[in-house]
């Protein structure tokens, strides 16, 4: 099958279109013929090495970690899907290789394709959905959710987490802020924003107050100034930067690692003390109950997807350099 995969770390390593094995359909799995994958920074994370302090992949290594395609094969000990049904799916952080004509994935971590949606919409949800609905609903005290009342800032509201975490923030009453461009500033609003920071030319730390949930999608100055931001008692999600100690002990990795995080955040745990805060590393988990979840929304017509552009798996090396620029609005998504 033709798939698109690295023979080693770097930010430079090229992005090989060729063919590779065809996967094997596990007891628990589905072969799913792929139709569309998005890209998503973790994609080119990976590809740079940057997370090999955290995960470790055998080479060759085909990327890609959502898609949307049909079913043709079932494994015997899976209950509730059937060859031929269109599905979307992220897929587990150690079973990565959606860039490819076909795909092994853990059944639990597939739901069905919204009806409304495309194969190409749909694929470029999985992740990114994910990523934000976690973000909104795990960190919040359980009688403290977000809500009518909640203020939720996001970082870079037109990027492909951004665009649907303001929908879903939205959806669940919050009053929403983000920054953005000033050529997306109509997007983001019609997303549901309530309020825009140009970030070129507007300090958002100056502009807000109070802020009971951030997402930082960008870490580095962003994530500190984050702490500004928040309320007491309210917390920072970063779902950019290193991951925290915490994270790591919950991955189980080994003490030096836990070590050395811990010795690497020692800013942004010093920011969230001082400001009576909470800060919390999210690695997205896959969720196929959760992303069933999500497609309901997109039925009622409470979430949609935003594409930049979509291209061929022939192209998916230009298509993930473009991606790491930060330009993309919405998803980039290749079509197989």
């Amino acid at each position: 099958m033709k798939a698109a995969y690295i023979e080693r770390y770097g930010k430079h390593s090229p992005l090989i279109i060729g063919d590779r094995p065809v996967p094997t359909c596990g007891p628990r799995d589905l072969l799913v013929r792929v139709r569309a994958a998005s890209i998503n920074p973790l994609d080119f994370k990976i590809r740079n090495g940057e997370l090999r302090v955290v995960y470790t992949f055998r080479m060759p290594l085909i990327l890609g970690n959502d898609l949307a395609g049909e079913v043709i094969a079932v494994g015997r000990e899976v209950q509730g899907f059937a060859i031929g049904d269109e599905i979307m799916a992220r897929v587990q952080k150690d079973r990565i290789g959606s860039f490819a004509e076909q795909i092994a994935i853990d059944a639990s971590t597939a739901a069905r394709k919204p009806k409304a949606l495309s194969f190409v919409e749909a694929a470029s949800l999985p992740l990114a959905s994910l990523t934000a609905w976690q973000a909104l609903r795990d960190f919040q005290p359980p009688d403290q959710p977000i809500g009518p009342g909640k203020k939720v800032l996001i970082h870079a509201g037109s990027g492909g987490v951004g665009s649907l975490a303001i929908q879903l923030a939205h959806h669940l009453g919050a009053h929403v802020a983000t920054t953005a461009s000033p050529r997306n500033h109509e997007l983001v609003r019609s997303l549901g924003a309530d309020e825009v920071i140009d970030y070129r030319s507007q300090r958002f730390d100056e502009r807000l107050r109070d802020y009971d949930l951030v997402l930082d999608t960008l870490g580095g100055a962003a994530q500190l100034a984050s702490f500004r931001v928040v309320a007491p008692g309210g917390a920072v999600v970063s779902i950019a930067g290193l991951p925290s100690a915490d994270f790591a002990r919950e991955q189980g990795l080994p003490w030096p690692v836990r070590a050395f995080l811990w010795l690497r955040s020692a800013k942004v745990r010093r920011a969230a003390a001082a400001a009576r805060a909470r800060w919390s590393y999210l690695f997205m988990k896959a969720s196929g109950d959760q992303l069933a979840e999500l497609g309901a929304l997109v039925e009622r017509g409470a979430l949609r997807p935003v594409i930049d552009r979509v291209v061929p798996l022939d192209q998916a090396g230009e298509a993930l350099d473009y991606v790491a620029t930060g330009r993309a609005t919405g998803k980039v998504v290749l079509e197989i």
